[in-house]
């Protein structure tokens, strides 16, 4: 096995080499004004400061995803924990590059319904290894500062997307078999979603009218559903009932979450308007309520308000209103954060899910999380033919058929990619390195 592994790691080896090289080497085209792309002259310098600020915000969220987890996790698997959410920052930006952002923000390669063509997924040459991406603004998609900053924005979120699937998969994945399956995931399960809700041919919001302001579809609900199929593939740990090694470390991660996550929503909107503001308001007052209600509701159910509690409830908020930030008003934000930390702490302490293990109740805060994200943005979004209040029944109708779409497709998709991974090479670590600990058996390295 020892050699079949090492086989792995050659081949990892040779793909990012080639990745690398076949840039040097890559016929690039150069842009023109055209009705695809818009002069430089039409870039708001606010726009472009705004953004630039945005992705480094949302490039902290993976850092402070990976301290957020790695204090919850038992102390001989911290590192490897960790590891996990920050590789993610090293394996899908370069996936990103050579064919993620064509995939998902291409030309649309779809079906034709009533006469108009919908993409399901971006066509994989048409901004490959980012050609026609440079300065230039893309006319249909943010206009106002250059598509090269629209791209590197957008690659945040397919970063943190798979990194939110290692806390349910934790203490007991290996290393390279991880690393495979969130490039599949990428590919298969991200790249469609993003193209067909976030695209502006896409057949999730052009055709079904789905609002998701800034991923609480594209990403919570992927990686929720992916990370119950992962459990589920995977088996429980040997070990279940674990300590967490370090609670100071998750509250730093779910400060530099709170934080990095104002770049997420509020950068979101593209540009420094009032969309933003709004979205910037809505997006902290969510977290607030759906903090206190965490740990309210623990103390009326028996149990102690804990450090813990009160930073799952804030991100259990922060998921929820991800797909309205921009679509409602702060007194609807307290309420999407107090609804949803009330569904999710129920889910949480639900004995069927804790029989199958999801080690750090990734499905019952990001999945549970951005279902009621998506549930509520459908009654409460704001503007014309918007959701249940601003359209009527046929528009939450068309939110909800999408949303057992998006459920089944992350599902079963991840499914069918864990399985497919595990024909390479075993997803499970052996007992043997379970009991020792992945920090030690996969990386050599130790807190001490």
């Amino acid at each position: 096995m020892d050699k079949i592994i090492e086989k792995r790691w050659i081949a990892a080896f040779i793909v990012t080499a080639a990745v690398c090289v076949t840039g040097l080497f890559w016929e690039h085209a150069s842009v023109s004004v055209s009705e695809r792309f818009n002069s430089t002259d039409t870039i708001v310098p606010a726009d472009v400061a705004w953004l630039l600020t945005a992705s480094c915000l949302v490039l902290l969220m993976t850092p402070g995803l990976s301290f957020f987890y790695g204090g919850m996790v038992g102390k001989k698997n911290v590192i490897s924990t960790m590891l996990k959410s920050f590789i993610c920052l090293g394996v899908i930006s370069m996936l990103w590059v050579a064919v993620g952002f064509s995939l998902s923000f291409g030309d649309p390669i779809g079906i034709t319904i009533n006469g108009t063509y919908y993409g399901i997924i971006g066509n994989p040459s048409d901004f490959a290894f980012f050609d026609y991406v440079d300065e230039h603004p893309h006319s249909a998609m943010a206009s106002t500062i250059p598509f090269i900053l629209f791209a590197l924005f957008q690659m945040k979120f397919a970063v943190i997307t798979p990194a939110i699937i290692t806390g349910a998969l934790a203490e007991r994945i290996r290393f390279i078999s991880f690393l495979l399956f969130i490039c599949l995931f990428s590919l298969v399960i991200y790249a469609p979603l993003c193209h067909m809700v976030w695209h502006p041919s896409g057949l999730l919001g052009a055709y079904f009218g789905v609002k998701d302001f800034a991923g609480g579809t594209v990403v919570h609900m992927s990686a929720g559903f992916a990370a119950i199929a992962g459990v589920l593939v995977l088996g429980k740990r040997k070990n279940a009932e674990y300590i967490p090694t370090n609670i100071p470390f998750v509250l730093l991660g779910t400060g530099m979450l709170w934080f990095g996550w104002f770049g997420f929503n509020a950068g979101s909107a593209l540009a420094a308007n009032h969309t933003s503001a709004m979205a910037f308001a809505t997006t902290t007052i969510a977290s607030a309520a759906a903090m206190l209600t965490w740990a309210f509701f623990d103390r009326l159910n028996g149990r102690k308000v804990s450090a813990l509690g009160c930073c799952i409830g804030a991100v259990v908020g922060l998921v929820a209103i991800t797909p309205a930030a921009g679509f409602v008003s702060i007194p609807k934000s307290m309420f999407f954060g107090f609804s949803a930390a009330i569904v999710s702490n129920v889910m949480v302490h639900w004995k069927a899910l804790k029989r199958i293990d999801d080690t750090l109740d990734v499905f019952a805060c990001h999945g549970v999380g951005g279902i009621m994200g998506m549930i509520l943005t459908a009654i409460f979004a704001e503007g014309e033919n918007a959701s249940l209040l601003h359209g009527g029944w046929g528009v939450f109708g068309h939110h909800m058929t999408a949303l057992v779409l998006v459920a089944a497709f992350s599902f079963f998709g991840a499914m069918l990619l864990y399985k497919s991974t595990n024909l390479f090479i075993p997803l499970r670590v052996s007992e043997e390195s379970e009991q020792m600990g992945l920090d030690m058996s996969q990386h050599n390295e130790s807190l001490g």
